[in-house]
């Protein structure tokens, strides 16, 4: 694979069995990608009404990646080395025909897994099973519906999102995960239930402390509920030993069964061992979650680049890359522009 630096070419051969590292020596092994920038809730820390309101203008069709140019971009990553891709969104259940891109990306060597809100998978979860979807990741920040409703700010109730979930059990997409953004004065309260809820079946809840992705949800740092302060809230963890490398989440056995995960980005960041890559509706590469833009992919594919040529964009690009944002967040002025997670999928 060829790639550009400072006006010189040099090579990495992944059939060689090197993997693409960057300057930190972090390999290339997972690919997010979001395939709409839409979504049918109004969560406060992700798309806040009053900013992604009845006015915002979203992405029209021709500015966005084809099902088919995301096919072609996943078969140059896993040459790269990736051997994971997540679909994100927004919410990736509202991209028409959606099961057509598993069904496309099913016959690369990856495993496919997506993130939803789950309203939608009692609709389209046998479709995605059949086309070769392997798992979902699931959304739910509160069991109460009015916290629910007062996070969500959509109309959508935990029932139809409970109803997701046992849909997507029901044709094979698990193990599934719960993930539950934790603010404070929001839904701290809600920890204990989420756990006694799923944690007698083979469904691990995920407590993600809340970060500052973007610049509209007003994040501060007193909001944060620390890692620490959930695990002493569940108590009795017994730690699980990661079961790769650069895995997110710290995961623990409950004394009951079942297993509690923490992703603990603002408090214990995990930058050494992050091997994640993102690909933006509109085709850019983000090389970090706190990125402030991205390499575009979309224009040179469709000036006609080959793969050779788009390949060496992609190489260049990890690289060079240095981000370590999460471990140096106090480095960084509040007002720094940075993409929303709404664009990137989390």
């Amino acid at each position: 694979v060829g790639s550009v630096e400072n006006g010189t070419t040099h090579r990495c051969d992944m059939r060689a069995g090197k993997s693409l590292l960057d300057a930190h020596n972090r390999p290339l092994r997972d690919l997010r990608i979001s395939v709409t920038d839409r979504c049918n809730m109004r969560c406060r820390y992700c798309m806040p009404r009053e900013v992604f309101g009845s006015d915002f203008a979203f992405l029209a069709r021709v500015d966005i990646l084809t099902y088919e140019e995301i096919d072609r971009l996943v078969g140059l990553f896993t040459s790269l080395g990736v051997r994971k891709i997540r679909l994100s969104g927004g919410e990736p259940l509202l991209r028409k025909n959606l099961s057509d891109l598993i069904s496309m990306l099913s016959l690369r060597d990856v495993e496919i897994a997506m993130t939803t809100n789950g309203v939608l998978l009692p609709r389209y979860a046998p479709a995605l099973s059949a086309a070769g979807l392997d798992r979902v990741t699931v959304s739910l920040d509160a069991l109460d519906e009015a916290t629910f409703a007062a996070i969500t700010d959509s109309g959508h109730t935990v029932a139809a999102v409970l109803a997701g979930i046992e849909a997507a059990e029901s044709v094979g997409l698990g193990p599934i995960k719960i993930n539950t953004v934790v603010k404070r004065g929001a839904n701290e309260d809600e920890i204990i239930d989420l756990v006694e809820r799923f944690s007698s079946r083979d469904i691990a809840t995920r407590f993600i402390e809340y970060m500052d992705v973007g610049t509209t949800n007003g994040w501060a740092m007193d909001e944060v509920v620390t890692a620490n302060e959930i695990r002493n809230l569940i108590g009795d963890l017994e730690p699980i030993d990661p079961t790769h490398h650069g895995e997110v989440a710290k995961r623990y056995r409950l004394p009951q069964g079942g297993e509690v995960g923490l992703i603990t980005s603002v408090t214990e960041p995990f930058c050494g061992d992050c091997s994640r890559a993102r690909l933006s509706v509109d085709g850019h590469l983000y090389t970090c979650l706190f990125a402030g833009g991205g390499l575009d992919l979309l224009t040179p594919m469709r000036l006609g680049a080959n793969d050779e040529q788009i390949l060496s964009l992609i190489s260049g690009c990890w690289q060079e890359r240095e981000d370590r944002y999460s471990e140096v967040r106090s480095n960084h002025p509040s007002t720094e522009t940075r993409v929303e997670m709404s664009f990137i999928g989390g």
